[in-house]
This record gives structure tokens, C-alpha cells and sequence, in this order.
């Protein structure tokens, strides 16, 4: 069956899909995103997905012409009119580009011919790139690019210019191909990862750089409130390379995969080198909450 995707108001296929090249998404990289996930074809935290996409949308003054309620449905209908492509067993993203529009090139960058550029589309959830990484876990390196300062752009904004990003992941799997990279501030703080947040486990107390210097994500916030329900004390802090060297348990965590294990920082053993338990038991709490095992899932993908 043919994919469908939303551009401004219309649902066509998606080879019939355009936007102009003079679109800020293409002139300026000009772009707000969100990514949701489902779990049994149900989108998962689609609210708060969509309450931080708003938020992005209002500090960088691009009005969609659409409120929250309505991006809801619109988004919605979107992943009904492609439910089709997904059997039972699959998940999908959802994934949310909203541009300034077409762009005048010039003296002034803030100037918009018309409307919001809005676009939606879902794809397969594809987790074999991670599946190895649940029982194995990953190689957390720190490239030598550091975070775009906050004091420059916020890292609450999620926005599409994700060069920064990229550019500190190749350095990362300079190390290791397979590396995840843990990207620093320019103070050597931790901040995050090219599409997640960092997590380690210190004498039983689950630890995390704060907001102000990393995405406020949603999977984060589902890392603390599992940890809380739990009974996992909880610190947002923060924390240096020699904290995640020296940590008992360290994982990330993101839309696709949840949590990702990390046994190895720069070439030394997190803790006893193996997947820790309180990571494991985040694990379950996560699967319980959506009624999936997320391991099982990903697994089941080998074929």
C-alpha cells in the first residue's frame, strides 16, 4: 500500500509530495520536529509530543495556523490513513516537520511569504540498528565537537539542524563504528546524545544532566517517573565525563528504542562491563507501562 503523508492541508502519496526549494526547511534549515512512536499501533505520549512541539513552534514565532487540538486529529488521521502498512506485530514513527514557510533570500531572514509549512508522516519502526545494544549495551564516546551553547540556541527547541549533531557523531565513530556519542557543553558537562538523553546509575541513584544544557525529552521524563514509581532515587545534575567512567550503570534514552544500555565509555567498563540491573528494571517498567516487551519486539525484527 502506498504511504501516505500531510503537506499543508493535504494528504497525497508520497511520491506526489513537494515543497518549493526556496522553503525556509531547505533555505535555512528553519524547521520544528517532533518524532512519536507507537506501541500496538497506539501513538505514545502523542500530548506531550505535541504540547513541546508548541512550544518550539512559539520561541521561534512560526505560527501553523493550527491548534494543538487540531495538529492532534490531523496527526491522527494521518497514521489511520496509513495503518494499513503496518501489521499487528509493527510499530511506526510519527513524525511532525513544521517549517516558516517559503523564504525570501536577503538582508532579512524573518521575512515569510505565506503560511507554515506543515508536514506529517509515519515510517516502519525500524530497531535493528539497536538490538544488539539491550543485552550487550553500547560505547558511549565523547567526540571532540562539543553542544551548540544554549546561550545560542536552546536545546529545549528541538528543531531540524541537526549538523552539529552529525558532525559530533562521525567523530564519535572515529573510536568505535558503532559508537553513541556522548556530546559535552563547552564547559565539559554532559549533555546529550545526537538523538537522546543520558542516564547513569551511581550507588543506586539514577542520575541525569538537567535541561540546561540538554533536550527536555519525553523519554527522559518517562526514565524519572518509571524510576520514581519504582522507588529509584533520582538526580538532575550536573555531570562530567569521570561521573559516567566511574558510574555503576549508564543507558540512554530516546523514542525508537526507549532505553539503549551503554556498557563501555571511552574504551573503559560501566560499572562490571555487563547491563545493569536498575537499567533492566527500567526495562520492564517501560514494557509493562505500554503492554509490549520492548526487547522481545526489537528481537523479533532479526527475522
Amino acid at each position: 500500500m502506498t504511504r501516505l503523508v500531510y503537506i499543508s492541508g493535504e494528504l497525497v502519496p508520497e511520491h506526489e509530495a513537494r515543497i518549493s526549494i526556496f522553503d525556509s526547511a531547505i533555505m535555512l534549515g528553519d524547521t520544528m520536529t517532533e518524532s512519536t512512536r507507537t506501541f500496538r499501533h497506539v501513538p505514545f505520549k502523542l500530548d506531550e509530543h505535541i504540547e513541546r512541539l508548541y512550544q518550539s513552534l512559539k520561541l521561534t514565532r512560526i505560527d501553523p495556523q493550527m491548534s494543538p487540538a487540531e495538529m492532534k486529529r490531523v496527526t491522527l488521521e494521518v497514521f489511520e490513513a496509513n495503518r494499513p502498512n503496518y501489521a499487528p506485530h509493527e510499530d511506526a514513527w510519527i513524525v511532525h516537520n513544521i517549517s516558516r514557510g517559503l523564504s525570501v533570500a536577503g538582508a532579512d531572514p524573518t521575512k515569510q511569504l505565506g503560511a507554515a509549512t506543515v508536514m506529517i508522516f509515519t515510517q516502519p519502526m525500524n530497531l535493528l540498528p539497536w538490538v544488539d545494544f539491550y543485552s550487550k549495551g553500547c560505547h558511549g564516546v565523547t567526540p571532540m565537537s562539543r553542544m551548540v551553547p544554549s546561550q545560542s540556541l536552546d536545546p529545549r527547541i528541538k528543531n531540524r539542524s541537526r549538523l552539529a549533531y552529525t558532525l559530533a557523531e562521525m567523530e564519535a565513530k572515529l573510536v568505535d563504528p558503532q559508537a553513541q556519542s556522548v556530546i559535552l557543553d563547552l564547559d565539559g558537562h554532559v549533555a546529550e546524545n545526537k538523538g537522546g538523553n543520558i542516564f547513569c546509575v551511581t550507588k543506586g541513584v539514577l542520575r541525569t544532566p538537567s535541561t540546561v544544557n540538554c533536550l527536555a525529552g519525553v523519554s527522559r521524563a518517562t526514565a524519572l517517573e518509571l524510576a520514581k514509581g519504582l522507588g529509584i532515587p533520582t538526580e538532575e545534575t550536573s555531570l562530567l565525563p569521570y561521573d559516567l567512567a566511574t558510574a555503576d550503570e549508564m543507558f540512554f534514552t530516546s523514542t525508537p528504542y526507549c532505553i539503549m544500555p551503554a556498557t563501555k565509555f571511552n574504551g573503559l567498563p560501566v560499572g562490571d562491563g555487563q547491563v545493569g540491573p536498575v537499567t533492566k528494571r527500567l526495562l520492564g517498567a517501560w514494557s509493562e507501562l505500554v503492554g509490549l516487551d520492548i526487547v522481545a519486539q526489537a528481537e523479533a525484527q532479526r527475522g
